[in-house]
């Protein structure tokens, strides 16, 4: 099988950990460069070492690399701010680009939430780490009732969080928090994310909390049933994403009742509060294990990207 080209901007621990994964499991994606800044950096040490092409100059260096004109897909794993600039120059050449910054210039996507809904878009958005874990609970739980506010917390091994990651602690919260209500489909959305400095590294955990008007007769039995099947859904491509605890659904006390108000002004007043504890634990690709946000953010980029690569054999029969 003739594997579609990709490149991939930025070599530091999210782009190095994609190279691997696609050098290693992709059926359908062959890596073609890996672009950097930095000529003393391990990832470009790390993708020369594996006759992956490189360049230390920016897109400026991938626009000139011998073959660039068959690339199809381009990863961004640099920064925000980076990636505006890096989207500038590859649109008008017709570069699929898979975004992996908070810049959110392209629809949002969630593999397990709405893998197909923007195959055709010439730039997707893969939200945050924190996202492509949290979201698709907030998704398995708006399917069965209504969520008035949903509000994650991330909380990463500080060794995991590479400078494009740290540059980019605002962007995470107001992307994330964006992604929450479009994708997610609650009302209102927060994020936090933690960088942990503890030693030895921590895995990465999520905590994802719903306030929800939970009332029906067999609610609750539908909304763990949904987020059961969402767990498996995500775990077919992120092995080491799993519940930690068992799924909790408290009532909201008629004597300490919770209000939220809406941006439109409309307002609710919750029923119950939902509270899911999940683990993320990496592949061990490039970072060891407890770097389960490198391993959920790049596991959900090729999964677009394959996919993306499959739609556009079936367009050309």
């Amino acid at each position: 099988m003739v594997r579609t080209k990709v490149a991939i901007i930025g070599s530091g621990n999210i782009g190095t950990d994609l190279m691997v994964k696609l050098l290693r499991r992709s059926r359908y994606l062959e890596p073609a460069a890996v672009v950097g800044i930095d000529p003393h950096s391990d990832g470009l040490k790390r993708a020369a070492a594996l006759d992956v092409p490189t360049t230390h100059e920016g897109v400026e260096g991938l626009l000139r690399l011998p073959g660039f004109d068959e690339i199809d897909i381009v990863f961004d794993a640099t920064s925000a701010k980076a990636h505006e600039h890096n989207h500038a120059r590859l649109a008008p050449l017709g570069k699929r680009v898979i975004d992996l910054t908070p810049a959110a210039i392209g629809p949002f996507v969630v593999p397990a939430v709405n893998l197909c809904d923007h195959l055709d878009a010439p730039n997707v958005n893969m939200v945050t780490c924190g996202g492509q874990a949290t979201i698709p609970i907030v998704a398995a739980v708006s399917r069965v009732v209504r969520v008035a506010y949903a509000e994650i917390v991330a909380s990463i091994a500080s060794r995991s969080a590479g400078p494009g990651t740290r540059a980019n602690i605002d962007e995470f919260t107001e992307t994330t928090s964006h992604a929450i209500e479009m994708v997610g489909g609650a009302e209102r959305g927060k994020a936090v994310i933690i960088l942990n400095p503890a030693e030895p590294p921590l895995i990465m955990r999520d905590t994802v909390y719903c306030l929800v008007e939970a009332t029906a007769p067999g609610s609750h039995e539908r909304i763990r049933t949904s987020i059961a099947k969402m767990v498996t859904d995500v775990a077919a491509y992120v092995p080491g994403y799993r519940l930690k605890q068992q799924v909790q659904i408290d009532p909201i006390p008629s004597d300490q009742p919770v209000h939220t108000l809406l941006a439109d002004g409309a307002h609710r007043m919750p029923t119950h509060r939902i509270s899911v504890f999940l683990e993320v634990e990496g592949a061990a690709d490039y970072l060891p294990a407890y770097a389960g946000n490198l391993d959920i953010m790049t596991s959900a980029a090729v999964q677009v990207a394959e996919r993306i690569a499959q739609s556009q054999r079936e367009n050309a029969r």
